[in-house]
């Protein structure tokens, strides 16, 4: 009494938001890596164009983790836990992306 048992949990609606999610968030990442590369060939400096190309492979690299991510909610069964490692790549990637930007805008 009082708990709740997960055995035959039906996640509605949640892995469809959580998707939905991942789209947004990989969204404005794309937006903050144009962005970026507009700042750097304004500025046209070799730091810059250097920051942009970061920002770039920044976003490539969280656009991976995103699009495995949204594959896996896709399929249909209860997706897995996300791993550990996959959660440190996308932290980094957007960790790194707003350093890269703040050494853009400085």
């Amino acid at each position: 009494m009082g708990g709740v048992s997960t055995a035959g949990r039906d996640p509605g609606l949640q892995p469809e938001r959580t998707r939905l999610a991942w789209r947004r968030t990989t969204l404005s990442a794309a937006v903050a890596a144009v962005l970026a590369v507009r700042t750097a060939l304004r500025d046209g400096s070799a730091t810059g164009v250097v920051m942009g190309a970061v920002c770039c492979a920044l976003w490539l690299g969280f656009l991976g983790v995103a699009h495995h991510r949204i594959r896996t909610l896709s399929a249909g069964t209860p997706p897995p836990a996300f791993t550990p490692r996959h959660a440190a790549t996308a932290v980094l990637c957007a960790v790194a992306t707003a350093v890269c930007a703040a050494v853009l805008v400085v």
